[in-house]
């Protein structure tokens, strides 16, 4: 038996209705107007999120609107927001604050704000008080309920503020409108157990809650029978899959029976804890014919007194022992991994910890962020590092991290590698860009015929974050 955390098919058939109902006015004012009404999506934050928005477009479309690039031309804006950091809550409230103007020349416009940053009462209350406009809010617990409250919302005509579920479940089936023909995002499970004492994370987005294994497998499934390379296994922490289902089947065991698909495709996942990263699960990719070579392991400290501190469950010995296993079993494996700079209490003997920790582990990629506190976190309260002394440690760790990053990917000038093209590059239109088995960046000359495609390309120079060469 499995513990029972999937809404029921008959939850999920009450939204149909709401579906239906939509739809059907949606198709009436096409019919009588000439024109379909229109959504737009707008995302802030993690791979999770854009996963949940694509979920959101998709029962957009499954309601009868068509989705719109334009926000000025919407019929419905949806805002999925971020909480992780301050930046991110803002920026949103921001854009939000811009959506103003285009409620005052469409009166009928209904903009909708949801995710991680609504499921705390604070903001939910400045929304309500200081954006009068927004007509629907709903947290990360009542995703599958869009198609119910915006339905009540447009024949109510009232604001409507969704309360968070009395417990998260994980809904099955829901539509999928993906952004992308040859990348994917996978969520196989939801929430988090561990309460780091800098994250929100747990407070936004429940409990951990895993998928059920035949679910994610037919989705993989049938993601592969669509021509998909590249597919994203989501969750908060992926190595915790499987722990509360009563049946034995844990992150090892999910990624073994994905291997088994045919197909031309890379299997990746993100984000793992290191507490829970286990020598099963690396020899399992070691094994793979699909899993990618890639391993994103955040440490967040080099420090064991601040990672006590953060809560984290793990000290600087056992994560190297991960590092050097990792590195035995898979050679070519490319490693990156998430740091925190100033976190409160952090000395300059915990900050030259992690630096030493950089050069021990040499990182092919970092992510690093300098400490934001989050209302409702234990580091919140700390005492906090002094803002300047966190910028400036700051730009150390990016420099000691550059030049890494650099002498890593240096030996792989001149090496044939195969890339995943993503097209004609955003930030330079005269190149193609797309990724390797390693996640790296790559800069080529390619054609439109390349997109989506696997290609063969030599890198002929490089920097820290990037590489460059020639098409094969």
């Amino acid at each position: 038996m499995r513990e029972n955390k999937i809404l029921t098919a008959e939850e999920m058939a009450e939204q149909e209705v709401y579906v239906a109902r939509m739809r059907s006015a949606n198709q009436a004012f096409a019919a009588q107007s000439g024109a379909s009404r229109r959504a737009f999506v707008l995302t802030f934050g993690c791979q999770q999120n854009e996963a949940d928005s694509e979920k959101i477009a998709g029962l957009c479309e499954a309601m009868g609107y068509e989705i719109t690039y334009a926000p000025e031309d919407a019929d419905l804006i949806m805002v999925n927001t971020c909480a992780i950091r301050e930046h991110a809550e803002q920026k949103a409230l921001s854009i939000v604050g811009q959506y103003k103007h285009l409620k005052a020349k469409k009166p009928t416009l209904v903009i909708g704000v949801c995710g991680c940053m609504v499921t705390q009462e604070h903001r939910k209350d400045e929304i309500k008080h200081r954006y009068p406009y927004v007509d629907l809010v709903f947290g990360t617990s009542s995703l599958h309920r869009f198609p119910r409250l915006l339905c009540e919302k447009l024949e109510r005509g009232k604001r409507l503020f969704c309360p968070e579920e009395s417990e998260y479940l994980v809904a099955e089936g829901l539509p999928i409108r993906r952004e992308s023909s040859y990348r994917a995002w996978v969520s196989i499970m939801y929430g988090c157990n561990n309460f780091c004492s800098y994250c929100i994370v747990p407070y936004v987005r429940g409990r951990e809650r895993s998928r059920a294994p035949e679910a994610i497998i037919r989705e993989v499934e049938e993601l592969v029978a669509r021509g998909y390379r590249d597919i994203t296994l989501l969750g908060q922490n992926v190595n915790s899959y499987g722990k509360d289902l009563t049946e034995r089947f844990d992150f090892a065991d999910l990624l073994a029976a994905l291997d088994r698909i045919d197909g031309d495709h890379r299997i990746r996942f993100m984000t793992s804890h290191p507490k829970d990263a286990s020598r099963k699960l690396i020899d399992v990719m070691a094994s793979s014919r699909h899993i990618a070579h890639q391993f994103h392991l955040p440490m967040q400290s080099g420090s064991d007194a601040i990672l006590c501190a953060m809560n984290r469950h793990y000290d600087t010995a056992r994560y190297l022992e991960i590092v050097d296993y990792l590195r035995e079993r898979i050679p070519d494996i490319t490693i990156t991994s998430d740091i925190i700079v100033g976190f409160p209490g952090e000395t300059e003997a915990d900050f030259q910890s992690t630096l030493d920790m950089l050069a021990r582990v040499r990182f092919d990629m970092l992510y690093s962020f300098i400490y934001s506190p989050r209302k409702g976190t234990p580091a919140a309260e700390m005492e906090q590092v002094d803002p300047a002394v966190k910028s400036e440690r700051f730009s150390r760790l990016l420099a000691v991290q550059n030049e890494i990053a650099v002498e890593r990917n240096q030996p792989l000038i001149g090496k044939t590698l195969r890339v995943l093209c993503d097209g004609v590059s955003k930030n330079n239109p005269a190149l193609y860009s797309g990724r390797t088995e390693g996640n790296k960046i790559a800069f080529f000359e390619g054609t439109p015929e390349d997109t989506g495609r696997y290609i063969e390309m030599i890198p002929e120079r490089v920097d820290a974050f990037a590489l460059y060469g020639t098409k094969k």
